[in-house]
């Protein structure tokens, strides 16, 4: 058997574990975290948790700051947000096909983040908006602006132009929640931290839900005619550029 190839077996035992499983689960909202928050989200014992933390860190999946006497982990990046969040995708698949029953599994359904940038129905709504609109064109690796797309995201305060990020701009990014895909890219995270500037969004204490207040709404509405955050019947979704998934 070849050994050149990528350690996928390596990478699946470290997300595998369940403690490491809550831990990546609890950065994907795009925030960092001290090992003691970790321990107690993980629900294992700071000693533990060290141990944890040390793995991921070895392979590659976290990275840590510290300031002061204070170490603040998070992942190591968009790439390790946009795997975990296929596996969640895959491990919804297995489960009942219903809503969460849940109150917790409700608010992360209507809207959450997904690492940095807008996921659930809020995220969909933006993203079929973008798309029902013509403001989208099928781009290598993702998406691209129409001239009204860019003039939609000028509208919201969020700077079209090109820039150095090696992110593609704008991409579509399954929904585990959904099933359906959200918008992902530099630009997208651009926007998310734009509705939390403005207060359009607001986030959840101690989780990746967050909240799309009233302004919120109206704003998007303004600058996205068909904008919706709510649940759709299958049959009255846009079409999708399929390009864009190749």
């Amino acid at each position: 058997m070849s050994t050149d190839g990528p350690y996928l077996a390596e990478i699946a035992h470290l997300m595998g574990d369940p403690a490491r499983a809550n831990m990546l689960h609890a950065l994907m909202d795009g925030r960092a975290l001290t090992a003691k928050e970790l321990a107690w989200l993980a629900g294992v014992a700071p000693q533990t948790a060290s141990g944890h933390l040390a793995k991921l860190m070895d392979g590659g999946l976290l990275a840590v700051a510290v300031q002061g006497r204070h170490r603040y982990y998070r992942l190591a990046g968009p790439e390790v947000a946009q795997a975990l969040e296929g596996l969640m995708v895959l491990a919804g698949a297995q489960a009942s096909r219903r809503r969460l029953p849940s109150r917790v599994g409700a608010e992360l359904s209507q809207a959450r983040t997904c690492y940095d940038h807008f996921a659930g129905r809020l995220g969909i709504g933006i993203h079929d908006a973008l798309v029902a609109g013509g403001h989208l064109t099928v781009a290598e690796g993702g998406y691209g602006l129409t001239e009204t797309g860019e003039a939609v995201f000028m509208a919201l305060g969020v700077d079209p132009a090109p820039t150095k990020s090696r992110r593609a701009a704008l991409r579509p990014c399954l929904d585990w929640s959904e099933r359906r895909p959200h918008l992902a890219g530099h630009l997208a995270a651009a926007l998310a931290r734009r509705c939390f500037e403005m207060a359009w969004v607001t986030r959840r204490k101690d989780s990746r839900a967050v909240t799309l207040t009233e302004a919120g709404r109206a704003v998007l509405a303004g600058a996205l005619p068909g904008f919706r955050c709510e649940a759709e019947p299958a049959a009255g979704m846009p079409e999708l550029p399929q390009a864009a998934f190749a």
